[in-house]
């Protein structure tokens, strides 16, 4: 046994050293390249929205393909006026002058230079603001369909899958599709965050993925560990749909462990009020509501105290 917990130990060691280094390189690197990105688009974009005349504000049904269609219009048209004009700005052309951004909920759409279009997506988390984020689209002419030629999106969030799937058929789904995407990723990785922030004292281990779309820990009691594993197969969602808790009684543990009793290892137990905090409570509220119930839920499953 001890053998097997020296063994157990160096693994997690060598494990947190490997995603310690991990998180070091992707730092290191959307600290380099993509910074630079992002800090030339946001300077076109706040460009871009300091030139023109108004900002409508848009509601779900105003937001819809005749609009964007009529974006893409607007953006070919000035392209060619500038084409044809030697790129000259001071054209009294009133139909030109008129330049407008929109906003659908946390989406801002303006038109950028050329043919492009751009759309910034702001991000929240329990109404405080989080990053910004950039996707720039743009087509040779107005019946071509548009591709993604910038972008400040996570590189491991599915952009190129949904701009296959989306783009070309249906692109106004494939801006709000995106929308989605990074602000589910923002929340998972704000909950994760937070409770790491709250509880990080009592949280033994905590691994997640890089869109946190699959997250594991540990939480060592008195009388008990219990292991929570958490699923999010659709990146759209916020919660998790596959839920796994355990918890093994600690008693048992140490007793097994001092008397040296081999092939003895007591089961784990679900927790199943605990699998339902988790899919319905954001992680925060949740892990809260496993700890305020965690001694009743542990001595009703193992009958603590209760004679062997």
């Amino acid at each position: 046994m001890q053998e097997e917990d020296i063994r157990l130990e160096t693994t997690r060691a060598r494990f947190a050293n490997v995603v310690k280094r991990h998180a070091q390189l992707t730092e290191r690197l959307s600290r380099d390249s993509d910074k630079m990105i992002y800090e030339r688009l946001q300077k076109e974009f706040e460009d871009a929205r300091a030139s023109q005349s108004q900002e409508i504000n848009l509601d779900s049904e105003q937001w819809n393909d005749g609009l964007l269609a009529t974006i893409r219009e607007q953006v070919h048209m000035e392209a060619d006026r500038k084409a044809t004009s030697g790129d000259t700005n001071n054209i009294p052309t009133s139909h030109f002058q008129e330049k407008v951004t929109y906003r659908v909920g946390n989406k801002v759409i303006c038109c950028l230079e050329g043919t492009r279009i751009g759309i910034l997506y702001e991000t929240s988390f329990a109404g405080e603001p989080c990053e910004l984020y950039h996707c720039v689209l743009e087509s040779k002419s107005f019946l071509e369909k548009m591709t993604v030629i910038e972008h400040t999106i996570p590189f491991f969030l599915p952009l190129r899958e949904v701009e296959n799937d989306l783009l070309s058929s249906n692109a106004m789904r494939f801006i709000d599709h995106i929308g989605e995407l990074l602000h589910a990723y923002v929340d998972r990785r704000e909950q994760v965050r937070l409770v790491k922030e709250l509880y990080g004292n009592q949280i033994g281990e905590l691994y997640h993925s890089l869109p946190y779309h699959m997250i594991e820990f540990a939480l060592d009691d008195s009388d008990c560990k219990v292991t929570i594993s958490l699923r999010y197969p659709d990146l759209v969602s916020v919660l998790p749909t596959r839920v796994k808790v355990l918890v093994w009684p600690m008693h048992r543990l140490k007793k097994n462990h001092t008397s040296g009793a081999m092939g003895s290892q007591p089961i784990p137990a679900r927790l199943s009020y605990a699998e339902d905090a988790l899919r319905t409570m954001s992680l925060p509220e949740a892990y809260a509501e496993i700890v305020l119930n965690l001694p009743q839920a542990s001595q009703q499953t193992f009958q603590v105290g209760s004679p062997s």
